[in-house]
């Protein structure tokens, strides 16, 4: 059809009338159900479109409208071809224009004719040149209701977008919506989904009021490792959480196993428990127990189903399959890497502490090997060596990973991808957390590059635009560079994200020793000593971390540090002016979670103005609205920081930290250790984070066999002997 008017209109001259009528047959024929008043707007405005240089500049007139009435969906591509074809029929008949012989409606005498004005203000007007009307002739009515028709079309659209099944779900005060997907509902209904890949689009995830991820996107291929990060409240257990509930939507073939709870205490052996976990082994030998115990007894059922010996026979060729024999060698050597003596793997679980329920909680974990794994802070509850064999063992996992830690070593040994959540966001890595820095680093510097790059041609386009806008002679070329700056693309800065602040306060400083012990020995029990004739001191530049098995009694020495425990034999000396802050790990039983960080700090330490206390909690990164809303809505991060606020108001000149990592992201353990740096006092610190140990500690202790042991060579050493223990134990 397109050819057919190339033909016409090169073949004769064309006036109004026909040039309306071309453009009618040509929108017609691709356009089959386009509305007779949108067909009229769109008519008049390629009649009257002088102006038009190319199909690009039709495509911004009229591409939106030839969207709207397309009837196979095409592609940004089809309506531009389109209008190109138009631009063409547009060129041709133009040029028969040009050389078409105009007959006068009267005689000129030429003579009575002034081909210059007289007047300077006037124009001279040539009687063969028509001058062009500047007023547009499209119909002010017509296009009123081509707009009107537009508009509920587009509201139509839209009504059929909410329609759509949407999943919105409420839980602890999280919020999931996700559009759903007609194939992947037709795949579930009819259970034909035998991938193991999961694939999740177009979600918004909320906390409250607060929006943590729109329109978000993400894809977890089988098999990978990855590891969820992001500052501390941005949403990263909320995100967990959802997906272990399947509020958001996951295939229903794919197990899920996320380790957030522990064990509740019963008397279960530690290894049963574990073993338990294992749904069709224990169903298998429940039944095989019975149908022996059918046979042995001779019953009657047992005679009239034919005898158990088929069934047995079923029954044992299936936990051949599964390696049912193996599983409990399996399920202690896993218990035995997160640092369970066999001993301990006997007794209940009721007998343990909530730290070591959660170690079983990931040890159920570990050996059911669900398709696909969360975990949340796995580290927190670990000592040094279960950490480096628990990363030895997930490098070998062979279903997928999501994990949430704040371990750079770990995420650095364990990840095959990164996943960075922020700015209500997910972006994707390719690698460990290592090359994800990396990455993330050139990108935003490419980023800030680009855009400082535009922004100098916009001040050079600008620049141009304005000097020669108003003259004659370049007015068309300012003309060009302002739709050149018109279709140039919005480019952002990069958004940086706020540093993390930590500033212990000053303190006095004190003359060695500050804290000894001497010939110290302590025990609970006289038949387990835990500490024999220990010698140990430190002093206002001390920078120790204390190290060691769990059990070894790391949280036993330094409560006896702190005073609340006295030793047995021996004698503790410390400084009459020392004020120690202390860090627990179990800090979050110290907060009344309905309180806020501001009045929490107005109840403890009275008689400060409110701008104090905000001084006090915004030298940890608790200002703005953090300091008045509820404990309970921070993040584990974020609830940290007041622990800090909180232990450092006095301006203590030791600080005693247990774990205090746990929870905190990146960003937060690196300032932790630039201010304990630049501390003026002592520093005591317990904590199996890596790196933060290599930054800040000058010396080690290690606890263990009823010793505490000042080791030469520091960290590395101890790491050296860690990593021939696990040798052993393989």
């Amino acid at each position: 059809m397109a050819e057919e008017v190339s033909q016409e209109v090169d073949s004769i001259s064309m006036n109004g009338c026909e040039k309306s009528a071309v453009y009618e047959s040509f929108l017609l024929d691709k356009f089959p159900t386009i509305d007779s008043d949108l067909l009229i707007y769109v008519k008049d405005v390629l009649q009257h479109g002088e102006d038009f240089e190319n199909g690009n500049d039709i495509y911004d007139a009229v591409g939106g409208i030839l969207h709207e009435v397309t009837s196979n969906n095409a592609d940004d591509d089809e309506i531009k071809a389109i209008c190109d074809q138009l631009m063409g029929i547009m060129k041709r008949s133009s040029s028969t224009e040009k050389f078409e012989h105009k007959k006068l409606d009267a005689p000129v005498i030429l003579e009575n004719t002034s081909l210059c004005a007289d007047n300077e203000e006037e124009e001279a007007v040539s009687i063969w040149i028509k001058k062009q009307n500047d007023s547009t002739t499209v119909d002010q009515r017509k296009l009123g209701k081509a707009e009107a028709k537009l508009k509920a079309k587009q509201e139509k659209r839209e009504e059929k977008e909410e329609k759509k099944p949407n999943v919105i779900v409420e839980l602890d005060g999280a919020t999931a919506s996700q559009s759903g997907n007609r194939r992947e509902a037709k795949m579930e209904a009819s259970g034909t989904n035998k991938s193991r890949d999961i694939r999740i689009e177009n979600f918004d995830l909320a906390f409250g009021e607060r929006l943590l991820l729109k329109n978000a996107n993400v894809s977890f291929a089988a098999g990978r490792r990855y590891g969820l990060i992001g500052r501390n409240g941005v949403g990263k257990t909320t995100f967990l959480r959802t997906l272990s509930r399947r509020e958001l939507f996951v295939p229903s073939h794919i197990s899920i196993l996320h380790v957030e709870q522990e064990v509740i205490g019963d008397e279960t052996p530690a290894l049963e428990s574990v073993l338990e976990c294992d749904k069709g082994r224990y169903d298998l030998l429940k039944e095989e127990r019975e149908l022996v115990s059918q046979a042995a007894s001779g019953s009657p059922e047992c005679k009239s189903n034919g005898g158990a010996t088929g069934r047995l026979s079923q029954i044992y060729v299936r936990l051949e399959e599964i390696e049912a024999d193996k599983a409990p060698a399996r399920a202690s050597t896993i218990l035995a890497g997160l640092g369970f003596s066999p001993q301990m793997q006997r007794q209940y679980t009721k007998e343990f502490s909530g730290g070591w329920r959660m170690r079983i909680a990931l040890a159920r974990a570990l050996f059911s090997k669900p398709d696909l794994l969360l975990l949340d802070e796995p580290t927190n509850m670990l000592d040094l060596k279960a950490v480096m064999w628990l990363e030895n063992y997930l490098q070998t996992w062979v279903t997928t990973i999501l994990v949430v830690s704040h371990d750079r070593n770990f995420l650095d040994s364990v990840c095959t991808d990164i996943l960075h959540m922020h700015s209500q966001k997910l972006d994707y890595y390719k690698g460990n957390y290592e090359n994800f820095h990396k990455t993330r680093e050139e990108k935003l510097l490419n980023q800030q590059r680009e855009y400082e790059s535009q922004q100098m041609y916009r001040q050079h386009l600008q620049a141009f635009i304005d000097k020669f806008r108003y003259n004659a002679k370049r007015a068309s070329l300012a003309q060009s560079k302002i739709k050149i700056l018109e279709k140039l693309p919005v480019l952002q800065p990069v958004a940086k994200e706020a540093p993390v602040m930590i500033q212990f306060p000053e303190c006095e400083k004190l003359s060695p020793p500050v804290l000894q012990l001497d010939e110290v020995t302590f025990y609970y029990d006289a038949s387990k000593v835990i500490f024999e004739k220990v010698d140990i001191s430190c002093n206002s530049e001390s920078r120790i971390a204390v190290v060691g098995d769990n059990g070894s009694g790391k949280t036993t020495l330094l409560k006896i540090l702190l005073g609340e425990l006295e030793p047995v034999k021996g004698i503790k000396h410390c400084h009459r002016n020392l004020k120690v802050g202390y860090f627990s790990q179990h800090h979050v039983d110290q907060l009344q979670m309905g309180q806020s960080a501001l009045g929490m700090l107005a109840e403890k330490f009275p008689g400060k103005t409110m701008e104090q206390y905000r001084h006090q909690l915004g030298r940890y990164g608790v200002s703005g609205d953090l300091a008045t809303r509820p404990l309970l809505s921070l993040s584990g991060g974020q609830k940290s920081r007041v622990i800090f606020s909180l232990m450092t108001n006095a301006c203590p000149n030791l600080l005693i930290l247990d774990e205090p990592t746990n929870h905190l992201d990146m960003e937060t353990i690196e300032a932790l250790a630039k201010a304990l740096k630049n501390f003026k006092g002592g520093v005591i610190l317990v904590s199996h984070d890596e790196r933060l140990v290599r930054s800040m500690c000058k010396e080690v202790w290690v606890c263990g066999k009823g010793k505490v042991q000042s080791i030469e060579g520091g960290f590395e050493e101890y790491k050296r002997i860690v990593q021939e223990e696990l040798k052993l134990l393989e």
